[in-house]
């Protein structure tokens, strides 16, 4: 008897080790899968939030040349900056920049989220489960990734556009825009526009997130270090919005001013005419390439600023899901 008793005693603890190898119910994994979308959200929602706001007043200077038909030029802008402080005071610099954080939350927010998602979808496709991608699928993940996020948020970007080249008593809230662009201008106002935006998003959310991943992945396999210091973040950062930026940014000039049309007295039909009247006007340049320099500045800030918040703050949410907060 006491034999069979030191054999049960012998045998619990792998019985014990049996069911703590067990695999993961499907009920945990479908839980830690609703945790990696939500951290992907709430991440790149930061991300843009901040982005955005350190860029704000160089954003709005940049739009109200792209839509006017002054000649461009760095001392241009900053003497535009300047005036706008002196006149309207500081915070007069961050006009739009409620409507701008309205857009760029849920903007950023899905963009990041939907990248990661397809990240995974295409390496699965692909074969490439866990590893990073090859050229192509990560180039068409960051692609499908700025398509999605340009589609769901666009009326919010033309409320944005408008706000920026206006003065505050023709509109004074985001509402406000949305009523008298709907009862004045109709609906269809609202997504003005939107044809340049999509054929500019493609290239420019596809080379920047394609840039950004290539240069991590090149830094991985020179370093052999996975995660890049923060600085290196923001350094492959801005080289990619550099090239993205540069890359579509002829599209942007083109959006503005059909999101514009409606308070700056002109008649933007469709692409090619407008791109044509920018062109006879104001020359290729001058006017297809108008803020360029601006963007320059702006542009490898702001995507530095985000892509190294998102990857910071993604890496501190697994952290203390691996530290147990956040629990079922």
């Amino acid at each position: 008897m006491a034999h069979r008793v030191h054999d049960h005693q012998r045998a619990l603890p792998v019985a014990q080790a049996t069911v703590l190898s067990l695999p993961p119910s499907s009920q945990t994994k479908d839980f830690r899968q609703r945790w990696t979308v939500l951290d992907s959200l709430l991440c790149g929602a930061f991300a843009g939030a901040v982005a955005k706001t350190v860029i704000a007043p160089l954003d709005r200077t940049k739009i109200i040349f792209q839509v006017s038909s002054k000649r461009f030029s760095a001392k241009e802008a900053f003497r535009l900056i300047y005036c706008t402080y002196t006149k309207t005071g500081v915070l007069s610099l961050w006009r739009g920049n409620s409507a701008t954080m309205v857009r760029v939350i849920p903007y950023a927010a899905i963009q990041f989220c939907s990248h990661e998602e397809y990240k995974r979808l295409l390496g699965n496709y692909f074969g490439f489960q866990g590893k990073a991608l090859p050229p192509l699928p990560r180039f068409l993940a960051g692609s499908l990734a700025g398509t999605t996020a340009a589609m769901l948020t666009y009326p919010l970007d033309m409320v944005r556009a408008r706000m920026a080249v206006t003065a505050r008593e023709m509109y004074s809230n985001i509402m406000h825009v949305f009523v008298r662009i709907s009862q004045e201008e109709g609906l269809k106002t609202l997504y003005r526009g939107f044809a340049p935006t999509i054929l500019g998003v493609i290239p420019y959310a596809g080379i920047t997130f394609f840039t950004y991943e290539t240069l991590k992945k090149l830094h991985t396999e020179k370093t052999k270090r996975s995660h890049p210091y923060p600085y290196e973040r923001l350094a492959f950062g801005a080289c990619a919005g550099l090239i993205g930026q540069s890359a579509s940014y002829p599209l942007d000039v083109v959006r503005r001013r059909m999101q514009t049309a409606g308070v700056t007295g002109s008649s933007y039909g469709t692409i090619l005419s407008t791109i044509r009247e920018i062109v006879t006007k104001e020359g290729v340049v001058h006017g297809l390439y108008k803020g360029l320099s601006m963007n320059w500045i702006k542009g490898p800030i702001a995507v530095g600023v985000s892509f190294t918040t998102f990857d910071l703050t993604h890496s501190l949410l697994h952290k203390l899901h691996q530290m147990g907060y956040f629990t079922h």
